[in-house]
């Protein structure tokens, strides 16, 4: 099993550093201020590169929260469910903003152009962002990580700030660009904290296995004296 949760672990981490990879390949290939959703829009030439990101995304994202399915926050309200829950539900919600995606040009939530579409995108992706959040949240209070708990605290509150920034400036069509990057910057902040809280459960698991085999290794030397 632990051999198992380390190859989830590792297998997660690769395939999301691929969706990240091909999220800003996609980005940069577009001119302009462009929001993260606006790449999957219907019309875009990137819409199927973002789809296939996203995806990499659920598969990488669920295959680390199931190794990490034993990690618990140490603090009250935060410990009623596991971060793994969270990132479950995160993927859940990303694996439906992939398929479900905003129409051309992600019209803004309120006006004559925003239909239920958009809608079922724009709120599905709001709560995966809260559901990665409070997952960070969880694992800054986490048991005996303390260099996890201290970049989950940072990531949390910086993904959280730059998200709310971003999507405030796209509401109030202000400084565009600028909110899109914003955006951007915080989808890269979220994905990176994914890929070291698989990395950290990977290397709990290799050093679980160098200490298990360190005790193995002098019983077997006391069998072969006798």
């Amino acid at each position: 099993m632990r051999r198992a949760e380390f190859v989830a672990s590792i297998g997660g981490c690769l395939l999301v550093m691929m969706s990240l990879v091909i999220i800003w390949s996609a980005r940069l290939s577009v001119p302009g201020g462009v929001y993260v959703s606006e790449l999957g829009a219907e019309g875009m030439h990137t819409a199927a590169w973002f789809e296939f990101a996203l995806l990499l995304l659920v598969l990488g994202g669920s295959a680390i929260a199931w190794a990490g399915r034993r990690e618990r926050s140490r603090v009250g309200v935060l410990r009623a469910w596991s971060p793994a829950m969270s990132l479950w539900i995160g993927c859940d919600l990303f694996l439906i903003a992939s398929q479900v995606t905003c129409t051309s040009g992600c019209p803004i939530p309120y006006g004559s152009t925003f239909n239920f579409q958009d809608f079922t995108h724009t709120l599905v992706a709001v709560l995966a962002f809260a559901a990665a959040c409070w997952a960070m949240l969880q694992s800054a209070f986490a048991h005996n990580h303390r260099a996890l708990a201290v970049f989950s605290s940072v990531a949390g509150i910086l993904v959280a700030v730059i998200a709310a920034t971003g999507g405030i400036f796209s509401l109030f069509r202000f400084q565009l660009e600028l909110g899109s990057w914003l955006e951007f910057v915080a989808t890269t902040l979220a994905i990176t904290w994914l890929v070291v809280f698989g990395a950290v459960l990977a290397a709990r698991l290799l050093r679980e296995a160098a200490s298990r085999s360190a005790l193995h290794e002098p019983q077997q030397a006391v069998g072969e004296s006798h």
